[in-house]
């Protein structure tokens, strides 16, 4: 049985760990290297690290952020925004972190996920998704931190990203994001019946229960989260423990 994977997720923006919700009324936190550290220690699994406005504002990732958490932690951990090419994908790896997701730019150069995989191995390429249903029954595709609706449909884009070399989809849900009322798993059936690599499930965690229902009701093979982590709501310990006893398989602490 394919062990459940859950991942605390660092929205990180000058500098700072921030969330907000539908990514709006944006908040400050916590340090990233404070909170990787942390996290890595309590059991998380692996770690998602998020540079939300290097796209937005056309400039480079926090290099020096990603070496001092890839200093702390002892889980693998992906980072992603701001990669504009193959060369940024090398100066992530390089600084420490084990995965490189991608989101605009995969929009935008569908190529940069082929080029990626084919020189660094598919299981470092991770195709991040902000989904948000529309008017018609599906899911369109937004990039640039959910300001900017593509028009593409997230399913077919998630088997095309698979197609391209993808190892990994990170599917948040930009409905239930930040809303703490449960994930989008009608979005996440959809995806994950039409793609056979991993999808992390990201968007609506606000309770041990969610998670529960995540695991039992969809193909998934982990849950992200962060304000419920970053706020002491859920402890990942207990979380674990909690998942165990309802017989999902989880790594215990």
């Amino acid at each position: 049985m394919i062990t459940k994977r859950i991942i605390p997720c660092l929205d990180v923006r000058g500098g700072r760990v921030v969330k907000g919700t539908k990514f709006e009324d944006i908040k400050d936190v916590n340090d990233p290297v404070e909170l990787a550290k942390k996290y890595s220690d309590c059991g998380a699994d692996e770690l998602v690290f998020y540079d939300i406005t290097a796209s937005c504002e056309k400039r480079d990732i926090f290099i020096d952020v990603v070496e001092k958490v890839a200093g702390e932690v002892y889980i693998p951990f992906t980072v992603g925004g701001g990669i504009s090419s193959i060369e940024d994908f090398n100066k992530v790896l390089r600084a420490g972190a084990d995965k490189v997701s991608v989101n605009s730019l995969a929009v935008k150069d569908k190529d940069i996920i082929k080029k990626a995989a084919l020189k660094f191995g598919a299981q470092c390429v991770v195709l991040s998704i902000d989904a948000k249903s529309n008017d018609k029954g599906s899911y369109d595709v937004y990039i640039n931190g959910g300001r900017t609706n593509t028009g593409l449909d997230a399913i077919e884009w998630a088997k095309e990203g698979q197609r391209l070399g993808a190892g990994e989809i990170v599917l948040n849900s930009i409905d239930t994001d930040g809303v703490k009322n449960g994930f989008d798993l009608e979005l996440l059936n959809r995806v994950c019946d039409k793609t056979s690599i991993p999808v992390i499930a990201s968007g609506g965690a606000g309770t041990k229960e969610h998670f529960s229902q995540l695991f039992k009701k969809t193909n998934v093979d982990a849950g992200l989260a962060a304000s419920v982590f970053h706020f002491g709501e859920i402890d990942i310990r207990d979380l674990k423990e909690y998942l165990y006893n309802q017989g999902i398989n989880v790594r215990r602490v």
